[in-house]
């Protein structure tokens, strides 16, 4: 076993390094299968608020299967440095795209010339999608876990709100008034809120992960039918918030009981201890950058240039059924099922699931993720 994070062992056949790459970071990298050259690669990207850790459960069985497993700590994240994370900082540096580059940038410092998958999940889910749509050279294959991907955003007229800036407004009329936790993400605010929250980081995230898991038995999602306030507000609080709430005061009112959070087989303390240990010495904003990136008009107007493009690889969908990232967006998923991917293998909803996946049921991912590679390589 060899020590990747403070306090905690990674299993065997995995290693931990950082490796310089041209955008200007040092990626922190886990690897597995690296003791065999010439092994199709699998590219792993997590979400937030997470870390290449999230993968743990994973990746010793894809080497097993026969891959070269790696997952990065993405910019703004874990041990990765030298990304400018200040709330008044490089902004631009935290666009998808530059995000890409990211990925590109430490596959060419690994001489890795080709993926055969990359697999993303929750934000690491777009930014998968976007490798394989912009370069299906590199990524053969691509699999997006917990959070569908409609295809690149199309062009608004000028002057229009954009789409988060008007449900904003509209879930603010409600009784009692609402508001989207990706707006929340993107203020000033967020990041103290959480990161100096009253009750801790570890009763603060053992609360966030355990409300948006399967063990919060009300975790009943079921699609919606529109983009409307009156729609969106009948998700769970964590996702459309009180509108004078933060999120550390959110999931306290979910939070599990004492004998709940000691039997949480899936992210025993020792493990959630690695989260708490990396978020405290680097706090949360350089994750909610991707979101503040996201929301910035001239963002999404890059994005906007690529409308129409498709994903051309072959590509599938894997969540958890308790996970409501999968009906979040109304229709993204009817859209990358139908219109946003031309070789699309699938939608896999694992029981006993919520949103997140591949640490709650990594047998069940592991089992889906080799058996698409089977095909798709």
């Amino acid at each position: 076993m060899e020590a990747g994070y403070d306090g905690a062992a990674l299993a065997s056949g995995i290693r931990s390094r950082t490796v310089d790459v041209r955008t200007g970071l040092a990626m922190h990298v886990l690897e597995a299968g690296f003791d065999v050259e010439n092994r199709p690669c699998v590219l792993l990207l997590h979400g937030f608020p997470e870390l290449a850790y999230s993968w743990r459960k994973v990746m010793p069985t894809l080497a097993a299967a026969g891959f070269h497993v790696l997952a990065p700590d993405q910019r703004g994240y874990g041990r990765t440095s030298g990304s400018d994370d200040r709330y008044d900082g490089d902004l631009a540096s935290f666009h998808i795209l530059n995000l890409v580059e990211d990925t590109l940038a430490l596959l060419t410092a690994l001489r890795v010339r080709r993926v055969a998958a990359v697999v993303g999940h929750d934000f690491g889910s777009p930014v998968a999608a976007w490798c394989a749509l912009l370069h299906p050279q590199v990524f053969r294959s691509v699999v997006l876990l917990s959070s569908p991907f409609s295809g690149p955003p199309r062009p608004q007229a000028p002057g229009a709100p954009s789409p988060m800036a008007a449900i904003c407004a509209s879930l603010a009329a409600l009784a009692p008034p609402r508001k989207h936790y990706q707006w929340y993400f993107s203020t000033r605010e967020a990041n103290a809120d959480m990161y100096g929250c009253a009750q801790g980081l570890h009763a603060f995230l053992r609360a966030y992960y355990h409300c948006k898991s399967a063990d919060w038995k009300q975790n009943s999602p079921f699609a919606l039918k529109s983009w409307a306030a009156g729609e969106l507000a009948k998700m769970p609080r964590y996702y459309i918030m009180d509108l004078d709430s933060g999120m550390a005061d959110t999931v306290a009112a979910m939070a599990p009981t004492a004998a709940e959070a000691s039997s949480c087989s899936w992210l025993p303390n020792a493990e959630l201890q690695v989260y708490c240990g990396e978020f405290a010495r680097r706090s949360f904003q350089g994750g909610l950058q991707w979101y503040r990136s996201m929301l910035d008009p001239d963002a999404a107007a890059r994005l906007q240039e690529f409308s129409g493009r498709r994903i051309d690889v072959p590509c599938c969908y894997i969540a958890g059924k308790s996970d409501w990232g999968t009906h979040q967006s109304p229709g993204a998923l009817q859209a990358m099922s139908s219109s946003a991917c031309s070789q699309f293998r699938g939608v896999h909803l694992i029981d006993g699931a919520g949103h997140w996946v591949q640490q709650e049921q990594p047998a069940a991912v592991s089992e889906l993720l080799i058996e698409f590679l089977e095909r798709a390589v």
